[in-house]
């Protein structure tokens, strides 16, 4: 008898989490490919998975071009390489466009929504075009004819361009072959061509199509022999030397002046650009072959968003999702007193965001709050939290706001929150130099027959209403004296610097919070060494923090049995050890975004339960403030292990099984055993399950 097979003791090195970046973008690109999506759904997966390699080309990928190029030096093996990166990421683009020109494209026109090509265009349609052209976008397009006196344009990132090649003489008689053509963002990217009366046809005319039809108006008395659109992706990550400056405000402010042109990482142009015209841009830009980027199509995908917000067409889309009041409140009651008797949890976006400001309504009406107290990471556009705190300075009561103007892609906006709330008499602080305050917060403080009594929310999302309806995320609103406590000694501590005493219940980044859960994780490494039951069950956007991946990995190889539900890029590979522990992860992409951090850890019956606005990440960990915070009352625990957990891991539509090689393998759904004849599937879907559960429409009920 053969004897079984013993299960390796030897731990894994940790996976590269640039490869885990892309690794993502590819499970996020599998939605586009489901035909059981609608199909505008489908398009918009396409379009996050541009955005998302946007922000890679912007953030992650400078590093690895300064290190092809010989400009730094890392050690081997500590970076993704450049080649191997690109060449996944050429073959991520190549089934973008695929997709779209093969399959999404030709339905959309079975849907009677075109995309009208130049030879595609009736007379009419074209007499319509030359018109608008002249009218609507000549007037804003200058070209460059390129000389020593009209150098290569300031090209900003992202932008859409033309790069054009003439024959024929200039005005002077030179023979200047090569011009540029910018486009300006303020021209709409999709243009709705007037259709013929009786006709439910919506036609459309991208930008690109309607100036490449138009390049030759641009350039009278030459001949256009070459052509091609491209965008160009610089890296875009904002620096400043807080230690140096002044007003962080103002240098930040500065700085965001040069955003759009920093160091290039990318050159998209279009697929059947010459090689004249591509070298000639790769030199100018300083791009190695493998950045450059052939597509058939717009250079720019992310842009397809505007058509998609611009069809009347609710059939194509996922059925309207309408979220319910929060499972323990009623309507009409009073958030403040409903907070006096209990806590409160709120799971987002199944349960309705607006609960969180309606807590901030009815402090800012309220004559006994006297203080409220509020962190501001992204708060999105015209935000009704910013003017309901706007609204309570009015009403004469004391408003502190920790801004966060670093926040990535945000600065802007925050920038002019910040001022919007100054103006008013606001007091706002910008948290501590060197850290991003990443914790969210909000603090009321009220006077009652008994003293002053404080209230407090807490979040592992953004007070953003929109994204809340697409992100899953926790809100945690209590009046625990201890609790809220120590939220006032957060605000305390980022407004005037001071030490931070020592925590009730709440931890702290940079501070705490990474020691107490290496800490935690190490405690339960002893106990499986002595034989108890123990387990880890972990569910964040990241895990990238090395320290806390090795704590992880010793930890099941002494036998802990972890369960990690990792969204994005994830260092710890899937491991099993000669003993009972093993780590198994897992990513679930579904019709939300996941966004919630929820930390379980149990030893023999004993167990804590943490929600936090951070992940495993070493940014989260020592370069932010971010928060931690116990839920100890049985039955809301009980209902974040089941919902934020629990679903997640029978989920069997939409989850990914992360192997020990790094690699993804989208879960095999299992057969029923009870069925006989025909086998029936076993499907279950975490995000369908909770629409269900907490939806205020019956419509979605119905169909979950």
């Amino acid at each position: 008898m053969t004897p079984p097979k013993r299960k390796s003791t030897q731990v894994p090195k940790l996976l590269d989490r640039d490869s885990s970046l892309v690794a993502f973008n590819a499970r996020v690109l599998s939605w586009a490919f489901r035909s059981d999506v609608p199909l505008l759904e489908r398009l918009r997966f396409l379009c996050i998975v541009s955005s998302n390699l946007d922000e890679f080309f912007e953030v992650r990928m400078a590093p690895h071009l300064s290190d092809y190029l010989g400009e730094s030096k890392s050690k081997p093996g500590e970076v993704f390489s450049y080649e191997s990166i690109t060449e996944r990421i050429q073959s991520l683009v190549s089934a973008q466009y695929s997709l779209y020109n093969d399959d999404l494209i030709p339905r959309l026109k079975k849907q009677n929504v075109h995309l009208i090509g130049h030879s595609q265009r009736t007379t009419s349609q074209r007499k319509w075009i030359a018109n608008y052209f002249q009218k609507e976008v000549q007037p804003l397009v200058i070209p460059i004819s390129l000389d020593p006196s009209h150098p290569f344009p300031q090209v900003a990132s992202k932008t859409l361009n033309f790069v054009v090649r003439l024959t024929g003489s200039d005005a002077f008689g030179r023979s200047n072959e090569i011009a540029i053509v910018k486009v300006p963002r303020s021209l709409p990217r999709f243009i709705a061509i007037p259709g013929a009366k009786g006709r439910k046809a919506l036609n459309f005319v991208s930008i690109s199509s309607l100036i490449r039809s138009h390049l030759v108006d641009l350039f009278p008395g030459r001949t256009v022999t070459e052509f091609s659109q491209f965008r160009v992706t610089r890296h875009s990550d904002v620096a400043v030397d807080e230690e140096e400056v002044k007003n962080l405000r103002t240098a930040l402010r500065q700085s965001l002046q040069h955003r759009s042109y920093g160091r290039p990482t990318r050159l998209e142009v279009s697929s059947g650009c010459s090689d004249f015209l591509c070298n000639t841009l790769r030199q100018e830009f300083n791009l190695p072959e493998g950045s450059l980027y052939r597509v058939p199509g717009p250079v720019n995908l992310v842009r397809m968003t505007q058509l998609i917000d611009a069809l009347p067409s609710p059939q194509l889309f996922f059925p309207k999702f309408v979220p319910g009041l929060a499972k323990q409140l009623k309507v009409g009651e009073s958030l403040i007193e409903k907070l006096q008797s209990g806590d409160v949890l709120l799971h987002h976006p199944f349960e309705a965001f607006d609960t969180v400001l309606d807590l901030l309504r009815e402090a800012v009406a309220d004559p006994k709050v006297l203080a409220i107290k509020q962190t501001v990471y992204r708060a999105g556009a015209h935000s009704e939290l910013i003017a309901l705190l706007k609204e309570a300075v009015r009403r004469g009561k004391e408003v502190t706001v920790v801004v966060e103007i670093k926040a990535r892609f945000d600065e802007q906006t925050n920038i002019h929150y910040s001022e919007l709330l100054e103006d008013v008499g606001a007091q706002v602080v910008y948290g501590v130099v060197g850290l991003k305050t990443h914790a969210k917060l909000m603090l009321i403080t009220r006077r009652e027959s008994t003293g002053l009594k404080r209230y407090a929310h807490l979040s592992t999302g953004n007070y953003n209403p929109a994204t809340a309806k697409i992100y899953t995320d926790w809100g945690f609103m209590t009046a625990s004296e201890a609790i809220t406590a120590d939220v006032e000694q957060i605000f305390v501590h980022l407004a005037s610097q001071h030490k931070l005493p020592k925590m009730n219940k709440l931890l702290m980044a940079p501070f705490m919070l990474q020691d107490a859960i290496v800490n935690q994780i190490e405690q339960l490494d002893r106990d499986a060494s002595r034989g108890k039951k123990t387990r880890i069950v972990c569910k964040m956007n990241a895990l990238t923090d090395v320290r806390i991946a090795r704590a992880l990995l010793s930890a099941a190889k002494s036998g802990v049995e972890v369960d990690l539900i990792v969204r994005g890029a994830c260092i710890l590979p899937a491991f099993e050890s000669q003993g009972t522990g093993r780590i198994r992860v897992r990513s679930v992409i579904g019709r939300f975004l996941e966004h919630t951090r929820v930390f379980y850890f149990e030893s023999q019956g004993i167990d804590q339960l943490w929600l936090s606005s951070a992940d495993f990440m070493s940014r989260n960990m020592i370069r932010r403030i971010e928060l931690a915070w116990p839920i100890e009352d049985a039955n809301l625990k009980a209902r974040i292990l089941e919902e934020g957990l629990g679903l997640y891991l029978r989920d069997t539509e939409n989850a990914w099984v992360l192997q020990p090689d790094g690699q993804y393998q989208q879960i095999k759904v299992t057969e029923d055993p009870q069925t006989t004849g025909a086998s029936k599937r076993i499907t279950f879907d975490a995000h369908k399950a909770l629409m269900q559960q907490y939806g205020a429409n019956t419509a979605i009920k119905a169909k979950a």
